[in-house]
C-alpha cells in the first residue's frame, strides 16, 4: 500500500523533474544577478566586467549522430584558428578523436544532467541541432546572447514537435523550403519574435557528397532493398512492421532494415518484437552510425516521411518507393500548416507511393522502380539543398561576423 501511494509513473517523473530544473535555474540566475549588482554597488557604481568568462562560440550535440553535421563547421573553425567549445551529451562522441588544436571538446552528462549545464551557460553564440528549446528541459540560458538552429535534414523542418524552434534567434535554413515554412509558422503565432533566417546549405550532405564520389559503385546480383523509416506513430514500423517485412521477404530479395536511430530509445519494445518475430529469416538489422555504407550497397530504399528519401536521391540517384502512413500531424508543427507538407509533396515527386493493398504485388513494384529513374530529382534538390559545397564557410562567416554580434 506504501509503494502504490508512493508510486509516480515516468511522465509525471518527467515533469516534475523539468519543474525541480526550472526552479533551480531561475535561484541560480537570480542569485547572479543579485551578486552582479552589488558588485556594481561596491565599486562605486562601475561596470563589472561580467563578460569576461562568456564563452564565443559553442556547439551544443545531444548525441553523436549528429557528428556528421558538426564536423565540417567544426573543421572550418580550426581552419580559421577560431577557438571552438563543444559540449557533447555522448561520451563516445567522436569529436574527442578528431585532435583539433582550436576545437575543444567536454561531455556533459546524458539528459537532464546535460541540460542542467546548459541551461546555465555563458556563451556568445550556441550552434544545435536540437529543437524544443525552452519548451522542456532545454532552457534559454540568460547569459547566452543568440542561440542558432542548424538543420539536420533538407525537408521543410515540419515534421518537428509544435514550437520546437520558435525559441531559437536564428535558423540557418539548407533551403526555401524552409525559410517558407517557418515565415508560415510566424505568421501564425505573431506572439514569438520573427527569427533571422539565413540560406547555408547542408554542412552533412556537403560532406556526404564529397565522400560518396569516392564510393565503388556495386552490383549486386539479387537486389537489396533497404527498408528505412522515420520513427512515431506514423511510421512504416509502426503501421505495417510485419506485414510489410512479410511482403519484403516473401520477394526473394535480400532485405536490410535500418530503424531511425531514435526508435532504439522511443520504440524498443517495437524493434524487439520485430527482431524476435522475424529472428532466423533473410534480413540485416542495420545500425551503422553513418548511413553511407548501407545507401551505396543497397538497390532500392523504401520509407515513409523519413529525410533519408533526399540523401538516397540526391547522393545515389536511386529509386525511393514511400509507403502512405496517413501520416498524423497533430503533434508537429505541420498540424498549423493548411496544406500537405513539402516533404510528402516531394517524396510524390520523385518516388513511388506504396499503398498497403499492393504490398502482395511489392516484388513487380520493387522490380519496376529499380528499372525506372525520376526526372524530378534536380527540381526538388534546388528548392531545399543550395549553396552546395559551401555550406560550413556560410555558417561560420554568419556566426563570426555576418550576424553582427558583439561578444
Amino acid at each position: 500500500m506504501v509503494a502504490n501511494f508512493l508510486y509516480i509513473d515516468p511522465g509525471t517523473g518527467s515533469m516534475l523533474f523539468t519543474l525541480a530544473i526550472t526552479i533551480a535555474t531561475t535561484f541560480v540566475f537570480a542569485f547572479r544577478a543579485l551578486i552582479v549588482k552589488l558588485r556594481f554597488i561596491f565599486s562605486g557604481g562601475k561596470a563589472d566586467k561580467t563578460n569576461a568568462s562568456k564563452i564565443p562560440y559553442v556547439i551544443f550535440s545531444d548525441h553523436k549522430r549528429y557528428w556528421n553535421i558538426f564536423k565540417p563547421i567544426c573543421d572550418e573553425f580550426e581552419k580559421r584558428q577560431i577557438n571552438l567549445t563543444y559540449y557533447t551529451q555522448s561520451e563516445d562522441d567522436p569529436v574527442f578523436q578528431a585532435n583539433y588544436n582550436y576545437i575543444s571538446p567536454a561531455f556533459i552528462g546524458e539528459g537532464n544532467k546535460g541540460f542542467v549545464k546548459m541551461n546555465m551557460l555563458n556563451a556568445g553564440v550556441v550552434m544545435s541541432t536540437t529543437p524544443g528549446l525552452d519548451v522542456l528541459q532545454w532552457k534559454r540560458s540568460k547569459n547566452v546572447t543568440k542561440y542558432v538552429h542548424i538543420p539536420h535534414t533538407v525537408d521543410d523542418l515540419s515534421s518537428y514537435r509544435m514550437f520546437a524552434l520558435d525559441h531559437y534567434d536564428a535558423v540557418l535554413c539548407t533551403g526555401q523550403n524552409q525559410v517558407d515554412l517557418i515565415r508560415k509558422i510566424e505568421s501564425l503565432r505573431p506572439n514569438f519574435p520573427v527569427k533571422d533566417l539565413k540560406i547555408v546549405g547542408s554542412p552533412n550532405m556537403d560532406e556526404a557528397l564529397l565522400r560518396v564520389k569516392s564510393f565503388e559503385k556495386i552490383k549486386n546480383e539479387t537486389p537489396v532493398v533497404l527498408l528505412a523509416p522515420s520513427w512515431g506513430p506514423s511510421s512504416i514500423l509502426n503501421r505495417f512492421g510485419e506485414k510489410l517485412i512479410t511482403a519484403l521477404l516473401d520477394s526473394g530479395f535480400n532485405i536490410v532494415v535500418r530503424p531511425h536511430p531514435q526508435s532504439y530509445t522511443a520504440e524498443k519494445e517495437l524493434l524487439d518484437n520485430l527482431k524476435q518475430y522475424f529472428y532466423g529469416k533473410n534480413i540485416e538489422w542495420n545500425k551503422d552510425n553513418d548511413n553511407l555504407a548501407v545507401l551505396n550497397r543497397s538497390d532500392i530504399l523504401i520509407t515513409d516521411f523519413s529525410g533519408i528519401i533526399f540523401d538516397y536521391s540526391f547522393l545515389f540517384g536511386k529509386p525511393v518507393i514511400y509507403a502512405d502512413t496517413n501520416f498524423d500531424t497533430s503533434v508537429y508543427d505541420a498540424d498549423w500548416i493548411d496544406e500537405k507538407m513539402w516533404t510528402l509533396r516531394a517524396a510524390e515527386k520523385i518516388g513511388i507511393k506504396l499503398e498497403e493493398k499492393e504490398f502482395s504485388n511489392l516484388k513487380s513494384i520493387i522490380q519496376n522502380a529499380i528499372n525506372t529513374k525520376s526526372s524530378n530529382i534536380e527540381v526538388v534538390k534546388n528548392e531545399c539543398w543550395q549553396n552546395i559545397g559551401n555550406s560550413a564557410k556560410s555558417i561560420v562567416d554568419y556566426v563570426t561576423g555576418e550576424s553582427g554580434l558583439k561578444i
